[in-house]
């Protein structure tokens, strides 16, 4: 199975805040409330925080676990805590129809 966007999702990402949020990684703080992006579909609005950008961006075709395994390459966390996020978050946008899976 593969993941994509809905194609009638609007994206913007917020460039200031995910470079604030990647400065505040760099520098060993948290960033898990800082918003990267925003996600619009059918009067619904998302606020993505950086891993939730970095997901939504990659989700273009893209087999679970793969992405699993690039995002680990970002961000500093164990591997089964990463993908039980991921696939937490995963369950909610395919949940509220901002993506799919296909085979």
């Amino acid at each position: 199975m593969k993941i994509f966007r809905n194609p009638d999702v609007m994206w913007r990402e917020e460039t200031e805040h995910k470079q604030q949020a990647l400065k505040a990684l760099a520098d060993g703080g948290e960033a898990e409330e800082i918003g990267a992006s925003i996600l619009f579909l059918n009067g619904t609005m998302l606020t993505l925080n950086l891993l939730g950008t970095e997901i939504w961006s990659r989700c273009d075709a893209i087999d679970p676990d793969r992405l699993v395994a690039d995002l680990s390459e970002i961000f500093d966390v164990d591997t089964e805590t990463l993908k039980a996020d991921v696939m937490d978050f995963l369950g909610e946008l395919q949940e509220k129809g901002f993506i799919r899976y296909e085979q």
